[in-house]
């Protein structure tokens, strides 16, 4: 009675760990592949959402801290990559808007002015007319009606934790 009722038990354990394997592969791929399906976001969606998702993460992840008289009342976040560590050199997508651009540039090109030269001893400016052709201007915050230079300038502080007092004004060729 022994004898028959072997064979079957031989089979049983042999099955049993490749059916172990392949039922835990089953349900992890289920539930991968469903977590995907929750997680994608509608298309036309992704971009009004996310920003208003990150804000919702950063208040859940960072409280409100009390400040001092320089500080900010709110934490902020300034997505970066790093692309070099030597030279160094930082990468920070979308830092400025295409917006925030546009107006600067069209600030700036209200106030280019043809590049001069320091005059040697004999030269003058008809003798070296048409050496310099590019144009340039020093723009600053206070000269750009829109106020867009002046919030690129208060990124650039925040990003660099340099006061914006501390930084130069831009040139704009």
């Amino acid at each position: 009675m022994k004898g028959g009722g072997g064979g079957g038990g031989l089979m049983r354990t042999r099955l049993r760990l490749p059916v172990v394997l392949l039922s835990c592969s089953l349900f992890f791929l289920a539930g991968f592949l469903g977590s995907l399906l929750f997680t994608q976001d509608p298309q036309g969606q992704e971009d009004v959402e996310r920003p208003l998702r990150r804000e919702r993460l950063m208040e859940a992840v960072w409280p409100e801290m009390a400040y001092g008289e320089s500080g900010e009342p709110a934490p902020s976040l300034i997505p970066y990559q790093i692309l070099s560590w030597q030279p160094r050199a930082l990468y920070f997508p979308q830092f400025a808007t295409a917006e925030q651009c546009e107006n600067v540039v069209k600030t700036a090109k209200a106030w280019l002015r043809p590049s001069t030269l320091a005059l040697r001893k004999g030269e003058s400016e008809e003798t070296t007319k048409g050496i310099r052709t590019s144009s340039g201007t020093f723009l600053s915050a206070e000269e750009d009606p829109t106020g867009a230079l002046a919030e690129i300038e208060t990124k650039i502080a925040k990003a660099t934790m340099m006061p914006r007092s501390h930084g130069e004004v831009l040139f704009c060729k």
